[in-house]
């Protein structure tokens, strides 16, 4: 036996919406049974002043048939069949205006389409019913997935939180302000994909991108709470609505998380106050990345492209298959990832 489910469109369903007993739907596919048996009429009535009168008085009566059934289930198809019949015989055949035969072969021609209607019915309906057993079935596996993905996002949410522990423990207990710095920055790391994570998993479209505008605001405001110590830094984001693959998104959080803490290490020394932009445009056919700061600008460390730090941000750029760019400003310093679109 067939389950009934919901589909997406059904019009008995529409028209007796808010009734629910077995009478108000039949009424509903009744009016779209009408319906239809008058759109054949009135279609069969324009035919007959372009060709000869009674030229196939049946044949446009399955067009109607079949609508009525996929759209209104069995018995509104049944009903346009046996309306469309009885017109045809009463008004078409010969002799026009009775129920009377005049040629002997015209009863059986009526039972033959008849029979041919139903035909359409029952294989209309058998279709219908597939399809709705197929939509229900859909329903369900997207159900399922949704609820494994929960409990996938609930899992690598403590894995995430298990090493950030970790690592922030460590950074604790680090005796050198080099390896506090170092550990520091792994634990940015970290949260730049849990973050991406996190954003991925919130999306319930199901695909495999990931609203960039949310998760770098995200891990904006976690890089503010977490990095930056002065009260007087301000970070100041301006994101344009754009998705991502997530392979690529990854690798954009972590240059963003790389030239972020870059700025909050370097910019900043001997000052209380600045500020930090983290901008997401459109320029030029390409997706531009940037992060600039009004601090002191480069002077030393991680300037030199032997760095390590410049050699983390070549590889992360070119995970998301972009171009880092160094644009000369009046004060402080500006990063820019390229990504071709």
């Amino acid at each position: 036996m067939v389950q009934e489910v919901p589909v997406e469109f059904d019009l008995s369903d529409r028209i007796s919406a808010g009734m629910s007993s077995k009478l108000a739907a039949f009424g509903g596919q009744l009016f779209v049974a009408v319906a239809c048996a008058l759109g054949a009429v009135i279609l069969r009535e324009m035919v007959d002043v372009i060709l000869p009168a009674g030229a196939g008085p049946f044949a446009l009566t399955f067009p109607f048939v079949l609508f009525a059934t996929l759209f209104a289930r069995w018995p509104a198809g049944v009903i346009t069949m046996l309306l469309s019949a009885l017109f045809a015989w009463y008004f078409v055949l010969p002799a026009p205006g009775s129920f009377t035969f005049e040629n002997s072969s015209d009863a059986p021609r009526v039972l033959v389409n008849v029979l041919s209607g139903f035909g359409i019915v029952a294989l209309a309906e058998y279709y219908r019913r597939v399809v709705r057993q197929a939509v229900s079935t859909r329903d369900a596996l997207a159900e399922e997935r949704k609820l494994l993905l929960q409990e996938i996002d609930h899992r690598v949410k403590n894995k995430f939180a298990m090493v950030a522990g970790l690592v922030r423990i460590e950074a604790r207990s680090a005796k050198s302000d080099d390896a506090r710095q170092a550990l520091n920055r792994l634990l940015g790391r970290v949260d730049s994909i849990a973050k991406v994570h996190e954003a991925l998993y919130r999306d319930e479209g199901g695909d495999s991108f990931v609203d960039m505008r949310a998760y770098l605001s995200l891990l904006c405001n976690s890089l503010r709470d977490g990095v930056v110590t002065q009260d007087g830094i301000q970070v100041v984001t301006d994101l344009r609505p754009v998705h991502l693959p997530r392979d690529k998104a990854i690798a954009v959080g972590l240059v963003v998380n790389e030239m972020f803490t870059n700025a909050v290490k370097h910019a900043f020394t001997g000052r209380k106050s600045g500020e930090i932009r983290v901008l997401l445009e459109e320029q030029d056919n390409a997706l531009v990345v940037t992060v600039a700061d009004d601090g002191i600008g480069m002077n030393g460390t991680d300037s030199r492209a032997g760095s390590l730090g410049q050699g983390l941000l070549r590889n992360f750029a070119e995970s998301a298959e972009g171009e880092l760019e160094y644009p000369e400003t009046e004060t402080g310093t500006c990063v820019r990832l390229r990504l071709p679109l």
